[in-house]
């Protein structure tokens, strides 16, 4: 195993794992897609190990980016993209098809992407760490936070953190683009996130809560 050389100016293993998070694979299937142990492509992702060229092939193959995506130092005109020729995908299991904008230099902050979302999709209602800002660039959509529901069409916005519960959905007939831009605070990309389903909270669950609450104080006096 390579240790990681002193004062090492690279942080391949944060550009590994940040490549990884993106393409929403868990530890266990980039060792299972590249052939290299789950110990040690954690070792790698915490700076602990540097891997030889032959094995950091394997996981940019792995990952589906090429050696120079971890170790070329980035340029400012790596950071533009041009209507058109945006590399666009989609998520297993959804209809959205996403238009990648921001970039993946070292120590970016914020994930941005242009989403373009069919009539008739809803999503589920999650909530995760760090915030989200929504951009309507055409058609509507209903946006959710926290119960309250808003009409968001064409030119509106709203900005909101992830912990409050949300979810949208797009009402109309055609097809809605929303410029969606996040900064999560775990430094993931919007894929990286388990978001966990939820649902609004009964009258009985927060009676409930507070008899609870209620209860322990008494028996802490």
């Amino acid at each position: 195993m390579a240790r990681k050389p002193a004062g090492a100016a690279i942080a391949l293993g944060q550009r590994i794992r940040r490549r990884r998070q993106f393409m929403a694979m868990t530890l266990q299937e980039l060792s299972n897609a590249c052939g290299v142990s789950v110990g040690y492509l954690s070792q790698v992702e915490r700076d602990n190990a540097v891997p030889t060229l032959g094995t950091l092939a394997e996981i940019a193959a792995a990952l589906d980016v090429g050696i120079d995506h971890f170790i070329a130092t980035p340029r400012q005109a790596d950071s533009v993209t041009r209507a058109g020729e945006r590399q666009r995908f989609s998520l297993s299991g959804s209809s959205i098809v996403y238009e990648q904008i921001g970039a993946e230099f070292p120590g970016h902050e914020l994930t941005s992407f242009v989403l373009n979302v069919p009539p008739g999709y809803s999503s589920e209602t999650v909530q995760h760490s760090g915030e989200e800002l929504v951009f309507v660039l055409e058609g509507e959509i209903i946006q959710v936070v926290d119960g309250e529901q808003f009409r968001l069409r064409a030119g509106d916005s709203i900005h909101y953190f992830g912990r409050t519960p949300h979810s949208w959905s797009n009402p109309g007939s055609r097809m809605a683009r929303l410029l969606w831009t996040g900064k999560m605070l775990h430094g993931a990309t919007p894929s990286a996130y388990v978001p966990r389903k939820t649902k609004p909270a009964t009258r009985q669950d927060r009676d409930s809560a507070v008899a609870s609450e209620g209860a322990t104080d008494t028996t802490a006096d």
